[in-house]
């Protein structure tokens, strides 16, 4: 993450699983990481600034007596419910050997990594370690260092003539994989992991993404030899890549990694290990559009998982709830940041829970209703046909938040099961504190009935037809589409443009599932769109409205090569003003431009505001821009649409579209 470049050691994170015995080469390939991995990490205890945690500066806190203090509570009170893993992470090497490799700081591991590993491996626990991207800079030695394993290749063989810096803090030379002495190096840091008996890898630094973007910050190539690398040992060891990597390169994180971080840190390098603004309460907009990347061999990983300790961590019971909740719901790798030798009784009872940490493990990753308001509603269907279904109060105020199961797809008599109380209850609706949250497991009565289309949603229209999508149904071989009780549209999938429909006019949609042999589906719920005039749909650009507050007209590769920035805070846009022949719920597509993580902006529809979340890139790509489309409800004639927020960053705007 952001702060782990410790001085000019910053990529040299813990070896923590550091064996001497031989790698044997395996007589059958070992599948990685079939479930999201469990364990502790040391970063959040590095990063604190509790009293007394790292009395001598940042991540004076890693020691080996801590180190084996951690693996001790974990064995004895966690490894029962599946956290293994002990992930010692930047900070464990002062140098480099000869061969440019990193060595273990003996004043802080003075019996040595083999030793410490020995010492988890025989609680039966696995071993992580920890490398930032790139050559490191004192790694380099002027170019004179052999690569272990070759006859000819030295560090000055391994970078670009002009030494150009690359990761997350520019604190490493990239490395120019044209030349093949740098696959050689990588295989001998890969060699060298593997000999002490390492089971996991964390990469830190990794772009596009750690905020950064460009041809000296894409590190696909180091992922790719790093890939290549763990393979040659034979050593089975799960590899994963971090931090905020970019979307844009999802399909080269899942070829060759077991799991990427989504967004910065979770620590917020204050008095306590985090706060529910910096940085828990982000990840639940970070996290969506990577939901559909996530499965076996390779997962979302959200960062660590720091709920044990109220006073320590900095949140309240209702933010400890819900932190683990979302980890759990989306089939998040469970790693604790806490001290655990330090934990609270409330803590333990939310990391011991079963029926959680079973959903976590069932590796469906759940995704929102919608994000058009604080209070949200997030669902998956499991393999044995139940649901489970996440309420969360995400304001400052306390609400309540239901579930309208008929959206979810859901008919019939159902078992409604509270997963952190334990017991059964009878509806989907609570009423929520600040930041709270309730977790059921909803199974209904009959689980082979074929359940109806989940969350129908419009995607896009014209003046004579709209598009539509929606969680497919479990079984069903056909989809058929309805406007005002007529059938319109056949389907074997899950999206449809239903063609033929009249310009300015309201329609009510619904879809049915159907089977090869049996009774069709319930209908699903209804939803009401509007199709633009018969020229529509009309484009609004934002460089031609009115950017208030110090907002600025920026040059990019947008429509109209211009965009509207510098947005939150003071900073706001009225788009120009957008007219509706007649009153109803429309399609606006938003184009936009976001190279951080996910901002929110405020949309505010004459005088109705709702918050709009968007997916950011992640590599500080300004440039760009991506779409998003959101229904809302406008009046006949003219209508005034703004964007801001006062509270936050917000996307740069591009256009709308209506």
């Amino acid at each position: 993450m952001a702060a782990r470049a410790l001085g000019a050691l910053a990529g040299l994170a813990v070896v923590a699983g550091l064996l001497t015995a031989p790698v044997a080469a395996a007589e059958e390939p070992q599948l990685i990481a079939q479930k999201p991995y469990m364990g502790w990490s040391s970063w959040s205890l590095e990063s604190t600034n509790y009293p007394g945690v790292n009395p001598t500066g940042t991540a004076s806190w890693l020691t080996e007596q801590h180190v084996l203090q951690q693996a001790d509570v974990l064995a004895a009170k966690f490894k029962q419910h599946g956290y293994t893993y002990v992930n010692i992470d930047a900070g464990w090497a002062n140098s480099f050997d000869e061969y440019a490799r990193p060595v273990v700081n003996p004043a802080t591991f003075p019996d040595g990594m083999e030793y410490v590993a020995d010492y988890v491996h025989r609680k039966g626990l696995k071993l992580g370690s920890y490398l930032a991207v790139g050559l490191d800079v004192k790694a380099y030695n002027d170019g004179n260092s052999p690569i272990a394993g070759t006859t000819g290749c030295h560090t000055r063989d391994l970078v670009y003539p002009d030494l150009r810096k690359t990761n997350g803090w520019d604190s490493a030379y990239k490395i120019d994989f044209a030349n093949p002495c740098a696959q050689s190096y990588v295989d001998s840091l890969a060699r060298l992991l593997a000999g002490w008996g390492v089971d996991f890898l964390k990469l830190d630094g990794v772009g596009p993404g750690s905020f950064k973007g460009g041809d000296d910050h894409t590190n696909t190539a180091d992922v790719e030899a790093w890939h290549r690398a763990i393979a040659k040992t034979g050593r089975p060891m799960e590899f994963v890549v971090s931090w905020a990597l970019s979307h844009r390169q999802a399909g080269v994180w899942k070829a060759n990694t077991n799991g990427w971080r989504v967004d910065t840190d979770v620590e917020c390098y204050c008095d306590t290990l985090v706060t529910w603004n910096a940085s828990v309460k982000q990840r639940w907009n970070d996290v969506v559009q990577w939901i559909p990347d996530a499965g076996p061999g390779h997962w979302n990983n959200l960062d660590s998982l720091d709920v044990g300790s109220g006073k320590m961590d900095g949140l309240t019971e209702a933010e400890r709830q819900s932190y683990m909740t979302l980890w759990a719901i989306e089939a998040a790798p469970l790693y604790l940041g806490d001290d655990l030798t330090r934990l609270d009784d409330y803590g333990v009872k939310l990391l011991t829970n079963d029926e959680v940490i079973a959903l976590d493990q069932a590796g469906i990753p759940a995704k929102p209703v919608s994000q058009t308001t604080d209070q949200q509603v997030w669902y998956n269907r499991n393999a044995d046909g139940s649901y489970t279904v996440a309420l969360f109060n995400l304001a400052a105020v306390p609400a309540r938040v239901t579930a309208d199961l008929a959206q979810l797809g859901i008919a019939g008599p159902v078992q409604i099961r509270d997963l952190w109380a334990h017991k059964d209850v009878g509806d989907t609706t609570a009423d929520l504190p600040v930041h709270g949250s309730r977790l059921f497991r909803v199974t209904p009565r009959d689980r082979n009935a074929l359940a109806a289309p989940a969350v129908v949603h419009g995607t896009a229209a014209t003046g004579t037809s709209v598009s539509l999508a929606w969680d497919a149904s479990k079984g069903a071989q056909s989809y058929d589409v309805y406007a005002n009780g007529r059938k319109v549209a056949g389907t074997g999938g899950s999206t449809v443009t239903v063609t033929g429909l009249k310009p300015s006019t309201s329609y009510d949609f619904t879809v049915v599932a159907n089977q090869r042999s049996g009774r069709p589906s319930a209908p699903s719920r209804k939803i009401s769109l509007t199709t633009p005039a018969a020229d529509g749909p009309r484009t609004y650009e934002a460089e031609n409205g009115s950017p208030q507050g110090g907002a600025t007209v920026y040059d990019c590769a947008c429509s109209g090569g211009k965009k509207v920035g510098y947005l939150g805070g003071s900073g706001y846009v009225v788009l120009p003003t957008v007219t509706a022949a007649k009153a109803g719920t429309y399609l606006m597509q938003l184009s936009y431009v976001d190279g951080d993580s996910s901002r929110t902006g405020i949309v505010t529809v004459n005088g109705t505001s709702f918050p709009l979340p968007v997916a950011g890139s992640n590599d500080d790509d300004w440039n760009t821009p991506q779409t998003v489309t959101v229904p809302v409800y406008l009046q006949a004639g003219a209508n005034t649409v703004q964007v801001g927020n006062q509270a936050g960053y917000v996307y740069d705007v591009d256009k709308i579209t209506v």
